[in-house]
């Protein structure tokens, strides 16, 4: 799979070589009371996170991986995490832009894979299939940017021992 990356040059592209599941688990803590009784309608708390690292001088393999827990009060109802990644490599594109393009357009590429298996997970367990809604990865790329040059400050900033 290629994606063009620039329409102002049309040799910009990332390509996917593998994706994978490189770990994947289900906990529902409170079963079998969680089909018995009704419990309400559960909060369910998403957790989103991507790593990015070189393999080797083309290949990155950038890694999606997303948790989620429902509770009905302070009762865990399930407890999912699925770590997918791919291995995917970049043309035309500068040392300087590699680093956030595996940040942005590779897990915009994995969600929806790692959605369905998150939805399958959910659904095998027992549960409703949790439907994810689509995730602004340059947002979330760019916050993560903002908290760590705002963590470098506060290092700069305190007073050595």
């Amino acid at each position: 799979m290629a994606v063009k990356h620039s329409s102002s040059d049309p040799q910009q592209q990332i390509s996917v070589h593998a994706q994978y599941v490189k770990d994947l688990s289900f906990e529902s803590p409170a079963a079998p009371d969680c089909f018995v009784k009704t419990l309400g309608q559960p909060d369910v708390q998403i957790g989103v996170n991507v790593t990015a690292k070189r393999i080797n001088e083309t290949l990155f393999e950038v890694e999606l991986i997303l948790t989620a827990t429902a509770k009905v009060k302070e009762k865990i109802l399930f407890v999912t995490e699925l770590a997918y990644a791919g291995l995917m490599s970049a043309t035309n594109i500068s040392d300087d832009n590699i680093q956030p393009l595996m940040m942005t357009e590779g897990p915009r590429l994995l969600f929806p894979f790692a959605r369905a298996i998150m939805s399958d997970t959910t659904r095998d367990g027992g549960f409703l299939p949790l439907n994810l809604n689509p995730i602004d990865f340059i947002a979330l790329y760019r916050n993560n940017v903002a908290d760590s040059e705002g963590e470098h400050k506060k290092e700069s900033n305190s007073p050595s021992k």
